[in-house]
């Protein structure tokens, strides 16, 4: 992740607004278990071309592919990891059932229908030994995206990758005997997809809303406990990430809750000493919705790993309101007056598309969001430099 040299370079968490046309096409596939489809390689590899186009033109620096091969950022990697087989308990149950925010608001995700099955989101447990068998959809994707890359005349992209413990957090262990071996073994797994994006020369993003959310989901769990979960979490990440260079990583998370209440989202100060232990060159989390605006004066008592940059959300997935660019200029100047103008990268709260036709914020709110981004920069970098 280079620093800002002359002004401030902008980007975004990953997922974008999916066309109606591979919104079918993706729900095709589903509903066949992926069996081959005539349409679907040519017609992502179109999409592909034509999110980085869109992204280039708005204005974004490092942009990604939109995540739009996959049915949401999450349940991609069921398809490219074996040793998973069904979990009748679990058809139909989202994580954030019987959660903090559902137990005490549930007026509002009874109206919300929380937790209603979606494409390509079956929940699986662990019932052998897990292994990486995604070489061929990987190798798409870093095809895809690099003639995206050449085509449109962009120079800098990243692809996002799970981590380890959202993919633990999604599914069940029945074969490991522990949680902590459970998410190892995942980790072992994910190494194959990490290494094989940073080979190409891209920026990988490992995506990691679970980190901050396992306190949100499991109402007996403390602060401290949360934090003790993390670290092992973060462990078993950066035993993943041991052969892709620092530089070559950016880490994401979030807290997996767009619209609703929102009052027992973790707070930055109880976790970001844990998020900066992740080994990555910049670091992407939550900065614009209400509940976390007022955190950028957290990072006056971070050590930032050397080097680091940080990407802060300055406009938020949680809302439809568009953000004036003077906003977002006013926010990218606060984070420089904490940690220096050249280690700000212009970013969003989360994805705009992160479960393929589940989106809060229809795709032309998503894609001004994404433009807003760009024009408060200029603003902010007119200021700045």
């Amino acid at each position: 992740m280079s620093h800002n040299t002359s002004r401030i370079q902008t980007t975004h968490v990953g997922s974008l607004p999916r066309p109606q046309h591979i919104l079918d096409l993706l729900a095709r596939r589903s509903d066949v278990a992926n069996a081959p489809d005539p349409d679907w390689d040519a017609a992502v590899a179109s999409a592909v071309t034509d999110a980085v186009r869109r992204q280039h033109e708005l204005g974004i620096d490092i942009v990604s592919d939109g995540e739009w091969s996959k049915p949401s950022f999450l349940t991609y990697i069921t398809s490219r990891l074996t040793g998973f087989g069904d979990a009748p308990d679990l058809v139909g149950v989202a994580p954030f059932v019987g959660s903090r925010e559902h137990r005490d608001f549930p007026d509002y995700y009874g109206q919300a229908e929380w937790g209603k099955q979606l494409i390509g989101t079956t929940r699986l447990t662990a019932t052998g030994p897990i292994e990486y068998v995604g070489e061929d959809a990987v190798a798409t994707d870093i095809a895809n995206f690099k003639a995206a890359l050449n085509t449109v005349g962009a120079t800098d992209g990243f692809l996002p990758a799970i981590s380890p413990a959202n993919v633990a957090f999604w599914h069940t262990n029945s074969y490991y005997k522990t949680d902590d071996e459970f998410v190892f073994a995942i980790a072992d797994a994910l190494a194959h997809e990490y290494e094989a994006i940073a080979a190409a020369g891209l920026t990988l993003q490992i995506d990691d809303p679970a980190l901050v959310t396992y306190y949100t989901v499991n109402p007996d769990v403390d602060i401290a406990g949360a934090r003790e979960w993390a670290k092992v979490r973060v462990e078993a990440l950066n035993h993943a990430l041991r052969n892709v260079p620092r530089e070559q990583i950016r880490f994401h998370t979030c807290y997996s809750i767009d619209t609703g209440p929102r009052i027992y989202d973790l707070e930055l100060k109880d976790i970001v000493d844990i998020i900066v232990s992740v080994k990555a060159g910049a670091y992407s989390f939550e900065a614009a919705n209400p509940r976390h605006d007022h955190e950028w004066k957290v990072w006056r008592d971070v050590d930032l790993p050397e080097d680091a940059v940080l990407i802060p959300g300055l406009v938020s997935q949680s809302t439809v309101l568009v953000e004036h660019p003077e906003l977002v200029a006013d926010r990218i100047e606060r984070f420089a007056s904490v940690v220096g103008k050249e280690r700000v990268i212009a970013g969003a709260d989360c994805g705009f598309g992160t479960f393929a036709g589940n989106s809060h914020i229809p795709a032309s709110v998503g894609w001004a969001k994404i433009g807003a981004i760009a024009e408060g920069a200029k603003i902010a970098s007119a200021r700045l430099f």
